[in-house]
């Protein structure tokens, strides 16, 4: 049945074999990888099961395929709509009526469906088809800003599409935040094409990194350890990490905190430094023994505020900071967050100050303390009103 199948998509189709082939289970497709830069075969389970019989799995039904499981990936027609552009060509198998991705129906996944592969520009659902644009833009006749990147060009790009993601997340799973992540992958992408022209990793080389890397480290999962409690999870990735460092010949140097990139924000980097070391067991029995240290850090503070040693009341400070840092570790509270939260709250509150001033006309320089404070309050009683 399928040697008919390909004759026909052939002779009718324009299908090149040299170009591979993707046969699909009509029944499985929302479960099934489907790549639309590659001719491919829709074929009911029926036919492909002929004079074979229907197994009891085959009455299962298809789960969607991780990745690609969100709401628009639990019906076939809509995957197809996701992978290939709306006007693009359905061959359909006995007949010479036409169909297009658009105008594609249900009863017609009832009969073998022919997909002709699509440029891989126009595949845009799919997991190759950013690499496939890089490689495209970095080509000697591609685009003059791509080629001309590196990177150590392309690193500060890399920490405003992290925040810009960051920023995104606070409002939770949006839109927005599908194309953040997406501006983000951009710059993974680009890394590893300019990577890969320089013969030293490409994408499925970054992949099978992260992807090895996870399965050893949740060893709970997919072996035969056992973690009951994310304290559990946390302390065995800490060992498992020690072990990697023992067991890499190329670097014997490195400790627990070691990896913690030098570019964090030092709030980030602190809490992550902290939990790390937690994670080992260093850690405070309680938190009324890291308030007590605030308290304790406070006290030094003030006394190096009293002298003229300015390098010593900095590093006083710092240490106040990282006490802090650890309060809100041992509350469960991201420091980087909580600050960020203070910051924003300060520039809400101030603007609505600068509006009060201006609609009194008059100028904050021109304002003393116990007014600017007046003003202050009223901000903070404006947001205890607004709705």
């Amino acid at each position: 049945m399928l040697d008919a199948l390909v004759t026909e998509a052939r002779l009718r189709f324009g299908l090149d074999l040299a170009d591979g082939l993707q046969v699909v289970a009509a029944e499985r497709l929302i479960a099934t990888p489907l790549e639309a830069s590659r001719p491919a075969l829709i074929v009911p389970l029926t036919l492909l099961r002929a004079g074979r019989g229907v197994v009891a799995a085959d009455a299962v039904p298809a789960v969607a395929l991780p990745g690609r499981h969100g709401p628009r990936g639990r019906d076939p027609l809509d995957v197809l709509a996701r992978l290939y552009p709306g006007g693009h060509s359905v061959g359909r198998f006995g007949t010479a009526s036409a169909a297009t991705i658009a105008t594609l129906t249900a009863d017609d996944l009832d009969a073998p469906c022919y997909l002709a592969p699509v440029a891989p520009e126009a595949a845009v659902a799919g997991p190759w088809s950013m690499p496939a644009i890089s490689d495209r833009l970095r080509a000697p006749d591609g685009c003059p800003w791509d080629r001309e990147q590196t990177h150590q060009s392309l690193r500060k790009h890399l920490l405003e599409e992290a925040y810009e993601v960051y920023d995104a997340l606070e409002a939770g799973a949006t839109p927005a935040l599908a194309g953040e992540l997406g501006d983000l992958l951009l710059q993974i992408v680009l890394h590893a094409q300019l990577a890969a022209e320089a013969g030293v990793f490409d994408l499925a080389d970054v992949q099978s990194a992260i992807a090895t890397k996870i399965v050893r480290r949740h060893p709970h999962v997919f072996g035969e350890a056992e973690a009951r409690t994310a304290a559990d999870v946390n302390r065995q990735w800490e060992r498992i990490k020690a072990q990697e460092r023992e067991d890499d010949p190329t670097d014997v140097t490195k400790g627990a905190l070691d990896g913690i990139s030098s570019s964090m924000p030092a709030l980030a980097a602190s809490q992550e430094m902290q939990e790390r070391a937690a994670s080992l067991g260093y850690d405070w029995p309680s938190l009324d023994g890291v308030l007590d240290k605030v308290v304790e850090e406070v006290g030094e503070l003030r006394e190096a505020a009293a002298g003229d040693d300015m390098a010593g009341w900095a590093e006083e400070f710092g240490d106040l900071l990282f006490v802090l840092v650890n309060v809100a570790r041992k509350r469960g509270v991201e420091a980087e967050s909580a600050m960020r939260a203070g910051n924003a709250k300060f520039r809400r509150r101030f603007g609505s100050v600068e509006r009060q001033a201006a609609a009194r006309g008059v100028a904050l320089r021109d304002l003393d303390f116990t007014a600017l404070d007046a003003l202050w309050d009223a901000a903070k009683a404006e947001e205890r009103i607004s709705p």
